[in-house]
């Protein structure tokens, strides 16, 4: 039964379909793994056993009966500790939160529960999700499966490590700037950015409201499908082949440059194969775009510190340095700018469309980096600043063009390859990123 730690979540359905997986069991094998694990504390900030428990027997029951809520009816996933947890900390890996109890479970959790999702627990992420690396020396930080010395990626750090390590068949998470994409890449899972509204914000711990969004981290486009569904309430699309071949386009304002050594071999590779496998590649360069990039730093910090100003000036030592300066820097952001900032955001997005609309997906390097090395960022600011502004660099693309977007492994460990779709358009830009996926794995 321990190779079930390692089935897709759509696999594991189909075993609780079929009768060949019994949801109670499937929990506990689940269970069990996380308790003997190594590193159960530096993944899981909280193991929800009792519930996970009463939610399995729960499907089992239906399952028994013929009375199954959906395809991952049974399946035990993890949650981000950003999303509410009746009865149950969430604290948002920071220490301004310790001991905070919601009364009710966030709105994806309810529809994914409703679904038949048994929760395993709330996993590690950067502190407040302001961190595309992964680092939190407030609570945790947890490993990345390729190398004990390095960053996971973050922000939905543990919800990557949980999946990679066999700790749970999908871990749910947010991505801001990145979030969900890097940690997946990072570790070598598929990650799904949906477009932002695609799905419900209501009881997660906010980092920047007008770009958080919810996502799956998982081992395939169609559990990433099943559960972007599950979340929404709504049927998973048919991921069945696109019309002809994939009309793919490489970004080349931004995101290539200084791409390093590995992820650019591992994205030359991955496009190469996805080329020999008949789709159409074109090389386009977008120069407006950098000026999203210039302005994004004064959007993401005024949104941020709007939010969380009162809790950090009241206790402003409890947090990592390198994310205080970060968020802090947004009570110096006037509105005047902010508003400007936003009525620029909204041309670029529409220029970027129209510039984009004949393709279907935009692809580029998920991160232009490896994975930084944990010691140094934690002693080198410089390096700190440098890496993470990298790492999140290429993901922001979807994040402020307000894109979905898809991260899939490229078979070169901890390099990824994105692609970003067309706003509101997820369920096309999942069955291209299935096609995409199944190029990649002859």
């Amino acid at each position: 039964m321990d190779d079930w730690r390692w089935m897709t979540a759509t696999a594991l359905g189909q075993g609780i379909a079929d009768g060949s997986i019994d949801p109670v069991a499937l929990t506990e094998v689940f269970l069990t793994a996380i308790d003997a694990h190594e590193h159960r504390d530096r993944i899981y900030a909280r193991v929800t056993a009792d519930r996970a428990r009463a939610e399995s027997l729960a499907a089992s029951h239906r399952a028994k009966a013929g009375l199954r809520r959906g395809p991952l009816d049974g399946v035990p996933v993890s949650w981000k500790d950003l999303f509410d947890t009746a009865g149950v900390a969430t604290e948002a890996g920071t220490r301004l939160m310790a001991g905070r109890i919601p009364d009710t479970d966030a709105e994806v959790l309810r529809n994914a529960t409703a679904a038949g999702l048994v929760c395993l627990g709330k996993t590690h992420l950067s502190e407040i999700a302001f961190s595309g690396l992964g680092l939190n020396p407030m609570t945790a930080t947890s490993p990345n499966v390729n190398d004990p010395d390095v960053v996971p990626g973050g922000s939905s750090s543990g919800a990557a490590a949980s999946v990679a390590f066999g700790l749970a068949a999908a871990g749910i998470g947010s991505d801001t700037g990145g979030s969900v994409r890097i940690p997946s890449a990072w570790n070598d899972i598929t990650g799904f950015k949906t477009t932002h509204g695609r799905l419900s914000l209501a009881g997660s711990v906010p980092l920047c409201g007008t770009f958080d969004t919810v996502g799956p981290l998982c081992r395939s486009v169609g559990d990433a499908a099943l559960l972007t569904a599950a979340m929404a309430g709504t049927k998973a699309p048919d991921l069945r082949g696109t019309d002809g071949p994939l009309r793919l386009a490489i970004l080349h304002t931004i995101t290539m440059d200084d791409v390093r050594e590995q992820p650019l071999a591992g994205f030359t590779d991955a496009a190469n194969r996805l080329r020999d496998a008949g789709a159409e590649v074109t090389h386009i360069a977008l120069p407006d775009l950098a000026q999203a990039f210039a302005a994004s730093a004064a959007l993401y910090t005024a949104d941020s510190w709007a939010w969380w100003r009162d809790r950090i000036e009241a206790n402003p030592t409890a947090m990592f340095p390198q994310i205080y300066a970060r968020i802090s820097a947004g009570r110096d952001i006037g509105a005047a700018d902010y508003i400007a900032a936003w009525s620029m955001l909204r041309d670029l997005r529409k220029a970027y469309a129209a510039a984009t609309a004949s393709f279907d997906a935009v692809i580029m390097p998920t991160a232009a980096i490896m994975p930084p090395n944990v010691d140094r960022l934690l002693t080198d600011d410089d390096y700190y600043k440098s890496e993470n502004l990298l790492a999140l660099r290429n993901t922001r693309v979807a994040n402020l063009m307000d894109l979905p977007a898809v991260s899939l492994p490229t078979g070169t460990p901890s390099c990824g390859i994105m692609l970003c779709g067309h706003t509101g358009q997820d369920d096309r830009l999942l069955r291209v990123a299935a096609q995409a996926e199944a190029a990649l794995q002859r």
